[in-house]
């Protein structure tokens, strides 16, 4: 009887010190840093890469971009695009924020159909951009309901180190800091 109390109690608190460490490293992965916080404040457009199939980066594309209040990323592209395609396959993204060389992340990337991110893609845009105000690339729930436009929420995980550059190609940083 004795062995098998300090057995589960042993259980129970190996249980509880697990639980603890992945509530620790969930709520650190979702963080953004201030550079981050502050870079995309100022920043007009983010450069995205995605991983291919074989594993390594895609080429950085330039993507116009809205921010949450709570510092989540929402972008849109086509349906078909290659960022599209990776994003629902699973890719995580490798963020650079103004410029290539900037600020830079990796994210856990999702295609959203949430009425609040689509109705903040299409009202900020159209705030943050000339042409989107002029009425050219401006997105419209329109465009999301027919399945001509696509929204992207990405999470940042963790910092990139300053001067973090893309390299289409090779393999992506790890989602670990490790």
């Amino acid at each position: 009887m004795n062995r098998r109390f300090r057995a589960t109690t042993t259980f129970a608190i190996a249980m509880t010190i697990a639980l603890s460490l992945f509530a620790i490293d969930r709520s650190a992965w979702c963080e953004t840093s201030k550079r981050d916080i502050d870079a995309l404040a100022k920043g007009e457009l983010i450069y995205i890469a995605t991983i291919r199939k074989d594993g390594n980066q895609s080429t950085a594309a330039p993507v116009w971009f809205t921010v949450t209040p709570d510092h989540l990323v929402l972008i849109n592209t086509g349906p078909d695009t290659w960022k599209a395609k990776r994003i629902r396959r699973g890719s995580p993204v490798i963020v650079w924020i103004d410029d290539e060389n900037g600020p830079a992340f990796i994210g856990k990337a999702e295609i959203t159909t949430e009425p609040a991110a689509l109705k903040q893609i299409i009202e900020d845009y159209p705030k943050k951009y000339l042409q989107a105000r002029i009425g050219l690339h401006k997105p419209t729930q329109e465009t999301f309901v027919k399945g001509d436009r696509v929204a992207i929420k990405i999470t940042p995980i963790r910092d990139l180190p300053d001067g973090f550059t893309s390299k289409p190609g090779t393999p992506p940083p790890t989602l670990d800091a490790h």
